[in-house]
């Protein structure tokens, strides 16, 4: 097959159907059988059906209605993850960059999905290598540290192998492929961890919630069976009562809805983000996003705009520059926007001097390099670096170039022949001949999004390529506090050197790619959560290793492919509206999930004094159903989709459980009196659940008020429609529901008890408060010892 045509259409057409074709190991979003699957085949589905199937063997038809919420339930998580699904899918699709493949000997894009195996494609800086290839023709830079951990440039001429999953950092060439799809190094690498067990990290959130069901799963079948046995054989109650106390003590600890709340929650999260052209590539981020704390941000394309403009040379010798320049960026095609700025100002139509010998340009040594035979040798690069211990020549006219924020190259001969390799250049050979200054704009909405964040408590951090003092003074432009307060990175010899400058600079200079790592690990190791954004293939390392990546869709397709979001429109602005998002989700779930667990709370320790004590559970199944729609399924879905952007603080399992002990407790400790009152005054079994009934309901119309602080139009009419169909529904369904009138003990039992609720909950809330602070104490005299 010859390089400069391509395959034929009947040979890609051949290799389709020989299944040569690179599709990705895996969707980027659920498949819509995997969602269905997802949301039916669950364990607490299974559970529901087992105590559905108990209460159908003991005929008890009416107290199966849970059954009603939970189809309801699974219904509403299908309907919302298919709606995201479709949303991102089409996003994904939008976003896509696509490859330039030669085929019939015509050049055209092709989606990285339809490429087949011996396609003929070109690679250009900033682009990933989507599967596995061959150099035919042309020279590159490629950086492999996504598939080895290694930073280090590889160069590769013709015959040198691509390995997918790679980008390449600098330099174009063409390349056939070799593996496709499952077959390629990144697809391999990608099944074999997943063999190994390997999975993406959830967030803290998710992971406390796996953590709570897992154990809540565990303990329902050794429960259950102890109260069974308990009630039947021990206490002799007939079986179709047994049965019906256990499946309600089961149904109250098992929180239903909650998952399904934080998978709704997270999917209509992702369907706003798109909305605002936001591609979330990871769901996992948007609990990250809520709790980001450092948001480190490049110059370049984040608070300037991506295109540059190439002014006025400042001359520092005789020789003729332009003609230089002219010859330097005419015959090239620049893969970065400095370069396409200096090629738009001096690759005018003119006669070019013969390339004999070149360095391409590399952010290890930031500078490039280019041999014209008798014409000589000439460098571009930054001006200290190539000047070295030479860089007082060039001060005088150098700093107040960059004290107006522009950032400025040299350009040099070099005296003698091309060096063999980049680190080998001498900085005594250097003639300097001028001075390249180039400017970005700051973005019009930059000063606003940065007073956002600061007004958040979201330091920001500026990391950039370019010159410190440059930086900072468009740092300070754009109104990032502290903005002074700079750092030259190459200064930075040392590990604890770089530590220390991440706990107390705001602007870095100079910075590597490795070191754009090292600081947001510097960071991470600090203690805070952080987010990096950035469009360079120099900021890929830090966008994948930072707790969220967001890219710019403009810029390297290598960044989006790493980012866990992409902005599509390339518009920073967008972060705020971003951020919000997150704060959101995770508030409101973390609110909503404190009803969820009162009922779990209250229900696991009244089966736990079933156990030990002589006692009934004393509610029926259709009973739970009803409290659990008005005070927990209602409200919960209500309270998640609301506006919410105060920063998360705290574990979530350590702020949902606060918030639900004291209702937890009260309920418990008051439907644990009523038994008592039941026993001493010989009240009968349906009028203990008609007091438990109302009792619980009471204490958790009290906990949705609280919860509901501060009110708003939307939260008086929930707590107030929640309120009406509570009462309303023991009133109206009192048959169904099997509550009874009460005789003159047991309204007494229920007025005393229903009195004393309130004071209940505030003692119960107060010694929850006086136990965290007290375990909040003794976390800090730990770390302090």
């Amino acid at each position: 097959m010859a390089s400069h045509s391509g395959l034929s259409a009947a040979e890609v057409a051949a290799r389709q159907q020989q299944g040569k074709i690179n599709h990705p190991p895996q969707s980027p979003t659920k498949t819509v059988g995997i969602i269905v699957r997802d949301n039916l085949c669950t364990y607490f589905n299974l559970v529901f059906v087992v105590l559905a199937v108990m209460l159908a063997s003991v005929r008890s038809w009416l107290n199966m209605g849970f059954l009603g919420v939970v189809v309801c339930n699974t219904l509403i998580g299908i309907a919302q993850q298919l709606r995201a699904k479709k949303t991102i899918d089409e996003l994904t699709l939008v976003s896509a960059h696509k490859v330039d493949c030669l085929r019939d000997g015509v050049w055209g894009k092709c989606l990285s999905e339809e490429l087949v195996q011996d396609d003929v494609v070109a690679f250009h800086a900033g682009e990933q290598i989507v599967a596995d290839a061959v150099v035919l023709e042309g020279s590159a830079q490629v950086n492999e540290s996504l598939i080895t951990g290694e930073a280090k440039a590889v160069p590769k001429t013709l015959g040198g192998e691509l390995r997918s999953g790679s980008f390449l950092m600098s330099g174009h060439c063409t390349a056939r492929l070799t593996r496709v799809g499952a077959e390629s190094y990144a697809s391999r690498l990608t099944a074999a961890a997943q063999a190994d067990g390997h999975k993406v990290a959830k967030g803290e959130m998710m992971r406390s919630l796996d953590k709570l069901i897992k154990a809540i799963g565990l303990g329902l079948i050794p429960v259950g069976v102890a109260l069974f046995y308990k009630q039947h054989w021990m206490l002799a109650i007939d079986l179709r009562s047994s049965v019906e106390s256990v499946v309600a003590a089961l149904i109250g600890m098992i929180p239903e809805g909650l998952y399904l709340l934080t998978s709704v929650a997270l999917a209509v999260g992702m369907l706003r983000l798109a909305r605002r052209r936001v591609l979330t590539q990871d769901m996992n981020c948007i609990e990250t996003l809520a709790r980001v704390d450092v948001l480190c941000v490049d110059k370049t394309g984040t608070i300037t705009e991506s295109a540059m403009q190439a002014d006025d040379p400042v001359l520092l010798n005789a020789l003729p520059v332009e003609e230089i320049l002219r010859s330097y960026y005419g015959a090239e095609e620049p893969d970065n926007d400095t370069g396409r700025a200096l090629k738009a100002r001096y690759g005018q139509a003119g006669p070019l001097w013969p390339v004999t010998g070149e360095i391409p340009f590399n952010t290890a040594y930031k500078y490039s390099a280019k041999s014209f035979g008798e014409k000589g040798v000439y460098v571009v690069g930054a001006p200290d670096i190539l000047a070295g211990p030479r860089a007082g020549e060039l001060r005088a006219k150098l700093t107040p170039l960059l004290a107006e924020g522009r950032r400025v190259l040299l350009l040099a001969r070099y005296q003698g022949a091309l060096p063999a390799k980049p680190e080998q250049l001498d900085n005594i050979r250097l003639e300097f001949l001028a001075l390249l200054p180039l400017q970005n704009r700051i973005r019009e909405n930059a000063p606003q999004t940065f007073a956002y964040f600061a007004g958040q408590g979201v330091d920001i951090k500026v990391i950039s390529g370019d010159d410190p003092q440059a930086v900072s003074h468009v740092a300070a432009q754009a109104g990032i506090a502290h903005a002074e307060q700079w750092v030259d990175a190459a200064s930075l010899h040392s590990d604890a050197a770089l530590e220390d400058a991440a706990r107390q600079c705001t602007v870095f200079g100079r910075v590597t790619p490795e070191q754009k790592r090292k600081l947001v690990h510097a960071l991470q190791n600090q203690g805070h959560t952080v987010a990096m954004t950035g469009d360079g293939v120099n900021d890929v390392l830090a966008l994948k290793d930072a707790d969220c990546g967001i890219a710019m869709a403009s810029g390297a397709q290598a960044a989006s492919q790493v980012a866990q979001l992409v902005l599509l429109d390339s518009d920073f602005g967008a972060l705020p509206d971003v951020v919000a998002e997150g704060r959101r989700v995770i508030n409101n779930i973390q609110r909503s999930a404190s009803l969820f667990l009162v009922k779990n709370i209250f229900s696991l320790l009244l089966s736990l004094a079933a156990l030990c004590l002589p006692l009934a559970y004393p509610f029926q199944p259709l009973q739970l159903s009803l409290l659990s729609a008005v005070t927990i399924g209602l409200p919960s879905f209500v309270l998640a989709l609301e506006p919410n952007y105060e920063m998360v603080r705290g574990k979530f399992i350590h702020n949902v459980l606060h918030a639900a002990l004291p209702g937890g407790l009260t309920d418990f400790l008051l439907v644990f009196c009523a038994q008592g009152f039941a026993y001493a005054f010989d009240l009968p079994a349906d009028a203990l659940g008609t007091i438990s009934t109302l009792l619980t309901l009471e204490t958790g119309l009290i906990v949705l008020f609280q919860v509901c602080e501060p009110f708003t139009t939307l939260r008086w009419t929930l707590w107030g429609s929640c309120t009406i169909l509570g009462l309303g529904g023991a009133v109206l369904f009192s048959p169904w529901l099997e509550l009874v009138p009460l005789d003159l003990g047991g309204t007494l039992v229920l007025v005393v008890l229903a009195a004393l609720v309130l004071p209940v909950l505030r003692t119960a809330t107060h010694l929850v408060d006086q136990l965290w602070q007290a375990g909040r104490r003794l976390n800090r005299q730990k770390k302090k010892a």
